[in-house]
């Protein structure tokens, strides 16, 4: 009788011991889209037990079957796995993690118009805005006899003395003269009507472009251009089509 209780006590035993899962050591690895993969922790939720990954992102732990890993990070989201039968019987366990994306609070950003370089003082009057052109003959460099002078001191660039031995700085100066008259001759479209030259100053419409041409190398009439003041350019035009229209005739 005591044999056979025995017996049973040994088979209850055996069968527990059998259905409780052993430890076993996993060898794991996670993937994920940042490019440091070490230092990422992998804690084990029934163990307690943490590991940490290494630079390819490879780790190792003692688990069970139906053991919860938790992998989280400074660059990842936080994730949770459980532990099967077919992860244990793996020889690499694989795990992918998302990356986390830090996202920026919207930035209003507001304009000062009033808040300016010469209103803190830094200048005493706005900057002049130059022209492209404006921009190259500056770039370019003036001239003077005095200038090779300063080229040590750095007074003027080196650039500026080849220029003017290659004719490029007067070259510059021209287109700029050009585009100052370009502007004044859509200033004085934008200002007139085509029907004021036509048929107030009775210039011919196929010399219409010419007069305007004529009319800007007159500095009495780009000064009142230059400040929109319509009535002393009229008065400018008046007189200067009448020279025209007799320089035609002739």
């Amino acid at each position: 009788m005591k044999l056979f209780k025995s017996i049973i006590i040994f088979l209850f035993f055996a069968q527990t011991f059998a259905q409780t899962p052993t430890l076993t050591l996993l060898k794991g690895k996670i993937t994920s889209q940042i490019k440091e993969l070490n230092d990422v922790n992998v804690a084990n939720l029934r163990s307690e037990s943490t590991t940490t990954t290494d630079k390819s992102g490879n780790f190792s732990m003692f688990v069970k079957v139906g053991d919860t890993l938790q992998f989280s990070g400074l660059q990842i989201v936080t994730k949770k796995a459980v532990i099967t039968e077919n992860d244990i019987a793996k020889q690499l366990y694989v795990q992918s993690l998302e990356a986390k994306v830090n996202a920026l609070d919207e930035v209003e950003i507001k304009q000062y118009p009033n808040i300016n370089a010469v209103s803190l003082g830094i200048l005493q009057k706005p900057a002049k805005v130059y022209t492209p052109a404006e921009r190259k003959l500056r770039t370019a460099g003036e001239f003077h006899w005095y200038s090779p002078l300063l080229i040590p001191f750095g007074g003027m660039p080196a650039d500026g003395l080849i220029n003017s031995i290659s004719g490029r700085t007067a070259m510059l100066k021209k287109e700029l003269a050009i585009e100052k008259k370009e502007k004044l001759l859509l200033k004085i479209e934008y200002l007139f009507k085509e029907e004021y030259f036509l048929e107030n100053l009775k210039i011919p419409k196929e010399y219409l472009r010419g007069f305007w041409y004529y009319a800007v190398e007159d500095q009495k009439l780009v000064d009142a251009l230059n400040a929109k003041n319509k009535i002393m350019a009229r008065f400018i035009f008046s007189d200067l089509a009448t020279k025209y229209l007799e320089f035609l005739k002739n």
